[in-house]
């Protein structure tokens, strides 16, 4: 009978699930940490290969290394659990990260910038000025005021015919800043009209499915 361990190996990796063959940088592994506790949550499996292969952990100071991370190298310290798994004589780490509810975790890295990760699909991105303002917003729980002006209206009506833009297209073609542009992009999302699509290349924004403009 297979165990929960490679039923979870099974399902490759994924937006709340990634695989470590071994941990030897400990801000490398913050960056997971965060990325999952700004996302929805997820399970990092230390001593499993990218192809699912269990080759096991090589020492405890592995285990110190998780703790370190979360508790050196996150800001603020992301919260999680660990559970020791014994498959075939090997050891597969279980790391647990729920949703956090204090967002934006940031990893602090060597040169003393604070970076912040999202999870998508099955990798670790950078959050954008968008997405951070977004956070704030909610944070301050402020209202949106929504000024329906031409800027507003052409967002709206170019996504309903292109599917997608960029912050800087949408600078461009509506003649504004690109703090304007922002602000408009943070106002539509929290409204839930708007929604950003983020791609290792490039981030767009979409009309919500179901929103008709």
């Amino acid at each position: 009978m297979k165990n929960y361990i490679q039923n979870l190996i099974e399902q490759g990796e994924h937006q709340q699930l990634d695989f470590k063959f071994e941990i030897s940088d400990s801000r490398k592994i913050a960056r997971s940490l965060v990325a999952f506790a700004n996302t929805e949550g997820g399970k990092l499996l230390v001593g499993v290969k990218d192809n699912g292969n269990i080759a096991g952990v090589r020492s405890d100071e592995e285990k110190y290394m998780v703790e370190t991370a979360a508790r050196l190298y996150t800001s603020p310290p992301v919260k999680y659990s660990l559970k020791e798994w014994e498959i075939n004589k090997k050891t597969v780490l279980e790391v647990d990260i729920p949703k956090s509810t204090l967002l934006p975790h940031s990893v602090l890295e060597e040169d003393d910038s604070s970076l912040v990760y999202i999870r998508v699909r099955d990798q670790n991105l950078l959050a954008n000025s968008v997405l951070l303002k977004v956070w704030e917003a909610k944070k301050q729980d402020r209202g949106v005021i929504l000024k329906y002006s031409a800027h507003e209206r052409f967002l709206l009506k170019y996504l309903e015919l292109a599917g997608t833009i960029t912050l800087p297209a949408f600078c461009e073609m509506a003649k504004i800043s690109q703090e304007h542009a922002e602000s408009i992009l943070v106002d539509f999302i929290i409204l839930n009209i708007i929604e950003i699509i983020f791609t290792e290349k490039e981030t767009f924004y979409r009309l919500k499915e179901g929103f008709n403009v």
